[in-house]
C-alpha cells in the first residue's frame, strides 16, 4: 500500500517558477514508476512526467521547462516547473505504480498560471 500526498501548489504569473513534491508512505518506493499528470478544467487527465531509473520522459508540451527527479531515500519525487504558461494551469496528481501490481493516486495539487 502506497499513499501519495503532493504539495507546493499555488498562484504564480506566466514566466515564472513552481515545484512540486509528491511524498510517499509504504515500504519499496524505489520499486514504483511514479508519473506526474495534470487536469485542466473541462479537460481529460494528461501525462506530464515519468520517472523510474532510466532517463525521465516527458510530454512534448512540457519538454525543456519542466525537471522530474525523486530522491527514494526520503520516499519523494519533484517537479521543477519553469517558464510556466497559462496552459500550464491544472491539478496536478502523482500517480505512482508498479508493473503487474496496483496504481496509487495523490489527492492533487492545484496550479495557477496566469497571463
Amino acid at each position: 500500500q502506497v499513499q501519495l500526498v503532493e504539495s507546493g501548489g499555488g498562484w504564480v504569473q506566466a514566466g515564472g517558477s513552481l515545484r512540486l513534491s509528491c511524498a510517499a508512505s509504504g515500504s519499496d518506493f524505489g520499486r514504483y514508476v511514479v508519473d506526474w499528470y495534470r487536469q485542466a478544467p473541462g479537460k481529460s487527465r494528461e501525462f506530464v512526467a515519468s520517472i523510474f531509473t532510466g532517463a525521465p520522459n516527458y510530454s512534448d508540451s512540457v519538454k525543456g521547462r519542466f525537471t522530474v527527479s525523486r530522491d527514494n531515500a526520503k520516499n519523494m519525487v519533484y517537479l521543477q516547473m519553469n517558464y510556466l504558461k497559462p496552459e500550464d494551469t491544472g491539478v496536478y496528481y502523482c500517480n505512482a505504480w508498479i508493473a503487474a501490481g496496483n496504481s496509487y493516486w495523490g489527492q492533487g495539487t492545484q496550479v495557477t498560471v496566469s497571463s
